[in-house]
């Protein structure tokens, strides 16, 4: 914990999903893909908590790092599946 009785650790599960490329648009274009077909599988919005960027200089790996750092429960797909036992339950 921090020291100050201001701070805190928040507690806020995320899951990061990384896209890794030399070429910052590709990555860009990948996670914006990558977004929509999980928001058709979730049936809402993907709740993205924060984009974080990153270099790697290391020779042989992709030098942009993007990370979309995600809702854990909607990477679960906790809403999909609960919409999907209520329609059954109804029928």
């Amino acid at each position: 914990m921090p020291a100050n009785q201001r701070d805190q650790v928040q507690e806020v599960p995320y899951r990061p999903v990384e896209f890794r490329d030399d070429d910052l648009p590709n990555a860009l274009e990948r996670a914006s893909s990558w977004l929509r077909q999980t928001q058709d599988w979730l049936g809402e919005p993907v709740d993205v908590i924060a984009v974080h960027l990153d270099y790697d200089d290391t020779k042989g790996s992709p030098y942009y790092n993007l990370k979309l750092l995600c809702n854990e429960e909607d990477l679960a797909g906790v809403p999909r599946v609960v919409r999907e036992q209520n329609t059954v339950t109804r029928q």
